[in-house]
């Protein structure tokens, strides 16, 4: 789909929520996201609860999907049902540097290629995903 995207676009047809397929697209993708982060950044996924294998629980997996059903102009249940996201406040626990913001960046273009995101949505979606883990550094370096 060659649709042009702007943050503008969130309440329209053209919100990245419809362009992926909505909800259950989003969750598929949040599923493949905490899966690759499982195996391939078990650093990472030590900072949410996990199983005894050590894949990240079911909890953390659907809270992020409310999240981003909301975040990319879908229903806002998160807001409902959690409050505000407060992005900052809620991971300060984490020191979160370059490092961590890159390790969480790789699940997501993981999962994003996964899914076979391309085109203008995948632009779209790859400068968010930059811009917000990198207003989520809370440490330097």
């Amino acid at each position: 789909m060659n649709v042009a995207i702007s943050p503008k676009a969130m309440d329209s047809e053209s919100a990245p929520y419809r362009l992926l397929g909505g909800s259950d697209k989003v969750r598929a993708l949040v599923e493949t996201f905490y899966d690759v982060m499982s195996e391939r950044e078990p650093v990472l996924a030590r900072l949410h609860p996990c199983t005894l294998d050590g894949k990240v629980e079911r909890g953390p997996r659907d809270r992020f999907a409310l999240f981003l059903i909301g975040w990319l102009g879908g229903p806002d249940d998160y807001v409902a049902q959690h409050g505000h996201p407060r992005l900052r406040m809620r991971h300060n626990r984490v020191a979160v540097d370059t490092t961590m913001r890159d390790a969480w960046l790789r699940c997501m273009q993981a999962a994003l290629d996964t899914h076979a995101i391309t085109g203008p949505l995948r632009e779209f979606l790859d400068k968010r995903f930059a811009e917000v883990a990198d207003f989520m550094r809370n440490v330097e370096g």
